[in-house]
């Protein structure tokens, strides 16, 4: 099986788990020790990024944030450990490089960055991440509960959260239409 680190996964209609329903996640990394990912398309309710920036005690002195993200449910695992999934032209002494063109930041200084316009020109805030032993996902994809594809930058930050799934599909050649979740017999 070759390593699917940096692609995206899609959660097939038949996943058999509610919390992975219409789910999108891009594989950080995966290996033979396992796999370790984050949603891209559940946006947390119920928290805002002034929120997250005053639970930190980050806050700028302004009060002026430059932005106000959207914070996602990264996965069901350690749920309050914060993630920056980033564009690579952002480095911090922090920074884990993923890709050429993605990389991943976990302190609190870039949510810092962030919030004065000085932290990477492309991201996503993610709280909590899904995470697979070793043999877990690999088994997981051979009964068919993902699909794959190549991560882009329009997927990863331009398309809305709501439409990820269906343009994730679309991107591998699928209608999402003819996809379902129930098999029959002939």
């Amino acid at each position: 099986m070759s390593f699917l680190g940096g692609k995206l996964l899609i959660a097939s209609p038949d996943i058999g788990d509610d919390r992975f329903d219409k789910t999108v996640i891009y594989l950080c990394a995966h290996t033979e020790e396992g796999a370790m990912g984050l949603t891209i398309n559940k946006p947390l309710t119920g928290i805002t990024f002034t929120d997250l920036l005053k639970q930190m005690h980050l806050l700028p002195e302004t009060d002026l944030l430059k932005t106000s993200p959207v914070i996602f449910a990264g996965g069901p695992m350690d749920i309050i450990r914060g993630f920056v999934l980033h564009s690579a032209e952002y480095q911090s002494s922090t920074t884990l490089p993923l890709n050429p063109t993605t990389s991943l930041t976990v302190t609190a200084d870039v949510l810092k960055e962030i919030s004065v316009g000085n932290g990477p020109k492309r991201f996503l805030i993610a709280l909590g991440y899904a995470g697979w032993k070793a043999g877990q996902l690999d088994d997981e994809l051979k009964q068919n509960a993902w699909l794959t594809v190549d991560a882009t930058a329009e997927l990863l930050f331009d398309v809305p959260p709501d439409k990820k799934w269906e343009a994730a599909i679309k991107h591998i050649g699928i209608d999402p239409m003819f996809l379902s979740a129930t098999s029959g017999q002939a």
